[in-house]
């Protein structure tokens, strides 16, 4: 789990693809003070396992689905990419619950200064917009960021000069392509919201008990509701 507060900005030195995944090595600095192997970086708001490290550079697997989720595959080699530690349990939490797993990407559609601030307009598609609020949060490319405007394909974020100048945001230009993770609690309160009110029954031959009634027979099934029959059964008729 990560917070999306970028702490350093890598630098991709190698990404060695195969024929459905890559490695990729980083070139960073202090995210290694008591680096371990098997620990969880998110690089570009993606969760990775580190798999080797020294002094100067770590290197992680990506999986397929990784790479057919995310912008990592378009990233040439010498970008700078986001890099942020999976969260201690004693850290502060000041951006919001990130896991790391991208839900998609988007497309840069316009960059414009307002004052001490940068707006991005960001085109996606819509069945990521559908958990994107106004106000709320999202991740682009790792970085924990407020929603600020909604559009019918796209949505725009505001970050101050500080924001940009910390992370690889600052490098991002019209029809770059982002990394995307909408609010965690947002997917799952949708996906809540579409289950049934409550499981369906299942077949009484799931419930053979030989303990539940004399015999082996199968015990009666629940009925739903309250009736007559259960007020009386618990003395309320």
């Amino acid at each position: 789990m990560f917070t999306g507060l970028i702490e350093e900005v890598g630098i991709l030195e190698r990404i060695q693809k195969k024929q459905v995944s890559a490695l990729l090595r980083i070139r960073a600095t202090s995210i290694l003070n008591g680096l371990q192997v098997g620990d969880s970086i998110a690089v570009n708001g993606i969760c990775l396992t580190v798999t080797w490290f020294d002094r100067t550079s770590f290197t992680a697997d990506v999986m397929h689905e990784t790479m057919n989720r995310s912008s990592l595959s378009l990233l040439p080699e010498g970008s700078r990419v986001n890099l942020e530690r999976a969260l201690a349990a004693n850290g502060r939490f000041g951006g919001h619950l990130v896991s790391g797993h991208v839900d998609g990407t988007g497309i840069v559609q316009s960059i414009r200064r307002d004052e001490n601030a940068i707006w991005y307009c960001i085109r996606t598609e819509k069945r990521l917009l559908r958990f994107l609020v106004e106000k709320g949060s999202v991740a682009i490319d790792g970085i924990s960021l407020t929603v600020a405007a909604l559009h019918p394909d796209a949505f725009s974020i505001s970050v101050i000069p500080h924001t940009a100048r910390v992370t690889a945001l600052s490098d991002r230009r019209i029809g770059d392509r982002v990394n995307l993770e909408t609010d965690l609690i947002g997917k799952y309160v949708a996906r809540l919201l579409s289950l049934p009110a409550e499981p369906p029954d299942l077949p009484s031959d799931r419930f053979q008990d030989p303990r539940a009634t004399p015999g082996g027979a199968s015990p009666p099934q629940r009925r739903k509701g309250i009736t007559m029959e259960l007020l009386n059964q618990h003395g309320f008729c």
